[in-house]
């Protein structure tokens, strides 16, 4: 899907600071408590660490939620919504907590009663085995598939309908367009593949080269 979070190769921005060595992991105390309610949310909804639905639901984040509250309160508002999604939480929960804290008693809604959904934990780890043996091979050119997927996925919007060479084949892992939507692992092979700046931005783009890790059902054989 093309949802806020896929904003790679788009302009506007501005500047991106280069990262300081010093730079803690956690600017500020509440990052690290929000980093470790995301992980729990994650466990909780989605009964076993499934990254992937949680990134989906991240990138489903309304444009403000996702882009003023930061990096973590980016994973506070993803976590909100998956426990609410899956009934942990009353719609509306969270605001009426935080007003009882700044004094203005507002009474919290119920946890809803519905059942919740359920979904099975996947495997540990997202490493997985092929039998198949991979379809392009180190040094074969590629294209990345021009399509437009409705729900998760891990391709790049900028590299869509764009040749590459691929630079490596890297181990089977599980495929996370699947996997974000609980409809099983259906493990791929995955190919670090190298574009030109300038066929994924035209000719006038400053000369330099991309890699990206691809899974195989993203790629095609260019006509």
């Amino acid at each position: 899907m093309e949802g806020i979070a896929d904003m790679g190769g788009t302009d506007g921005w501005g500047h991106v600071p280069p990262p300081r060595g010093d730079e803690p992991v956690f600017a500020e105390p509440w990052e690290g408590r929000a980093f470790a309610l995301g992980m729990l949310s994650i466990l909780v909804a989605c009964g076993g660490l499934n990254t992937d639905a949680f990134r989906h639901t991240v990138e489903r984040l309304e444009r403000s939620a996702y882009l003023d509250d930061g990096y973590y309160g980016r994973w506070l508002n993803g976590a909100e919504l998956m426990l609410t999604e899956t009934a942990f939480l009353a719609p509306g929960a969270i605001d009426a907590r935080a007003r009882n804290l700044r004094g203005e008693h507002t009474t919290e809604p119920p946890v809803p009663e519905q059942p919740r959904p359920g979904r099975a934990p996947t495997a540990p780890g997202w490493m997985r085995t092929v039998e198949a043996a991979p379809a392009f091979a180190a040094g074969e050119h590629v294209r990345a598939k021009d399509i437009s997927p409705p729900g998760h996925t891990r391709m790049p919007g900028y590299v869509r309908g764009h040749a590459g060479i691929v630079e490596a084949v890297q181990p089977a892992a599980v495929l996370p367009d699947t996997n974000a939507h609980f409809k099983g692992e259906h493990p791929e092979h995955v190919y670090s593949v190298r574009f030109d700046s300038r066929e994924l931005w035209g000719s006038g783009s400053e000369p330099f080269m991309v890699t990206a890790e691809l899974f195989e059902s993203y790629l095609e054989t260019p006509s």
